[in-house]
């Protein structure tokens, strides 16, 4: 009887042969996106000549650290990272709270207009970053605020995927807790800060690392704010080494290389959060 039970319990071959088929191809995958990270790891330890040499080689004939060298030498590279923490990290911060805020009105507060207000937050997803670029740079000239810390962050301080996303997770949160905390006494600001935000830190946390990741990456609008090296960020200062007839490649691949760790790491410390949040956003 138990013999019998072990003999059915076993996959079939089908099935067998199915998962196998599966973790092939994940394997295939994480090869093919690992790759080019390794090239970029290894490439920032080769020379030009190693480079254009053998430049499908993984790894270098000879380890040279010329383009760490110069990453110190020919650029400011402590205030380029600065500047790249206080874009990225100030800016995340303040589309949390803006972004918290406008979403806790769209999905706590009844008022007359506030699925027209959900609606156009919807349609300037729509809208590329590229279009609003030029008035919102003839406004920061009116302004005084190109090549300035304010210029670069105020912006990009709200932004409507994070609106939306944070609206789908807090209608997920019962409206019985408002109910209980309103008997208590509570108002709006009360409930939003002690009752929905510590319940939507996987949301939060997710929204953090994607806004993080996105703005440190960005190239294209600290390029056109700034103008002068001591205001760019590690991204837009790496496009001095890419000149129509000079390019220092073993540079720009180690400074790739030292600008993915921060990422790395703000993603390894909110993981728990991330995969929380990805997983339960827009569920009831």
């Amino acid at each position: 009887m138990s013999t019998d039970l072990h003999v059915r319990r076993r996959p079939s071959p089908q099935k067998a042969l199915t998962g196998t088929l599966k973790w092939v191809l994940l394997g295939v995958g994480i090869v093919v996106a690992l790759v080019p990270f390794v090239w970029m790891v290894t490439g920032s330890f080769r020379t030009e000549a190693d480079l254009f040499g053998a430049p499908a080689s993984l790894l270098p004939e000879q380890w040279s650290l010329h383009g760490y060298r110069g990453i110190w030498e020919e650029l400011p590279f402590m205030r380029l990272v600065m500047n790249s923490f206080i874009f990225a990290g100030v800016t995340t911060a303040l589309c949390l709270v803006f972004d918290s805020m406008f979403a806790y009105a769209l999905a706590r507060i009844k008022f007359r207009g506030s699925t027209l207000c959900f609606w156009l937050v919807i349609a300037t997803l729509m809208v590329p970053f590229q279009v609003t670029l030029i008035p919102v740079f003839v406004e920061l000239f009116h302004l005084g605020w190109l090549d300035t810390y304010h210029g670069l962050i105020i912006p990009r301080a709200t932004s409507a995927f994070g609106i939306f996303m944070l609206r789908q997770f807090f209608i997920s949160i019962p409206r019985e807790l408002d109910e209980a905390a309103r008997i208590d006494g509570a108002g709006h600001l009360r409930i939003y800060w002690q009752i929905i935000l510590p319940l939507a830190k996987p949301a939060l946390a997710t929204l953090a690392v994607l806004h993080f990741m996105n703005l440190w990456n960005d190239l294209l609008w600290p390029l056109i704010v700034t103008s002068s090296t001591e205001m760019r960020t590690l991204p837009a200062a790496l496009t001095l080494f890419g000149g129509q007839h000079v390019n220092d490649h073993a540079v720009l691949l180690a400074g790739a290389t030292l600008s993915l760790l921060p990422l790395a790491l703000a993603f390894f410390l909110a993981q728990r959060y991330f995969v929380a949040g990805v997983a339960t956003t827009g569920l009831k």
